[in-house]
């Protein structure tokens, strides 16, 4: 299960990433159609990382037939950080060895963190100093901002059911304003 301990600890940060106020519950998930499309995956690499413990739900995993992987806010941002990985050619070797570095994380402490990767191997920086640093060396670098994850992935998760760990669907007393009114907007007609 997600850590229990608050992912924000002013009301500043949690704003930063989470302008409606929608700080994402550590109850509620995403089934796996719904994390796909979140993080930018395909079924079957979902599918796949769940299967060989690469990225697994952390609220309910399938047990048997019908049943739904339920995935954490945290879990889907990991996702969409593996696919950026991948897109920039490091090899799963070292995707798995960082994902298991980010797993130890809070959501709080992921924010603040910007993975490098020479294509080859992935560094975490997490000043201004780690940067420069790392980049000393000469070696071409990529980034990824796990900060712009999370802005991205919240902007975007709003526009999915959430499931309670319990299996009951979030209900429209739960959301504030703003969730609602993106819930009930109706495609514009051309």
């Amino acid at each position: 299960m997600v850590e229990n301990a608050p992912w924000f600890e002013t009301d500043e940060e949690r704003g930063e990433l989470f302008p409606d106020a929608a700080l994402p519950d550590e109850l509620v998930g995403y089934r796996g159609r719904a994390a796909c499309q979140i993080a930018g995956i395909t079924y079957r690499q979902l599918d796949y990382w769940a299967r060989t413990d690469l990225v697994g739900p952390s609220i309910r995993l399938a047990e048997g037939s019908g049943s739904q992987r339920l995935y954490s806010f945290k879990d889907i941002l990991v996702l969409k950080i593996v696919k950026r990985l991948l897109d920039a050619g490091v090899s799963l070797h070292n995707i798995r060895t960082a994902v298991d570095h980010l797993r130890s994380r809070g959501v709080r402490d992921l924010a603040g963190i910007t993975l490098f990767s020479d294509g080859t191997t992935v560094y975490e920086c997490t000043s201004a100093e780690d940067v420069v640093d790392l980049l000393r060396g000469g070696q071409g670098v990529f980034g990824i901002a796990v900060s712009g994850a999370m802005r991205e992935i919240s902007g975007t998760i709003s526009d999915f059911p959430a499931e309670r760990a319990d299996g009951s669907e979030e209900s429209a007393a739960d959301e504030d304003e703003l969730s609602r009114r993106r819930r009930t907007r109706q495609p514009e007609s051309s």
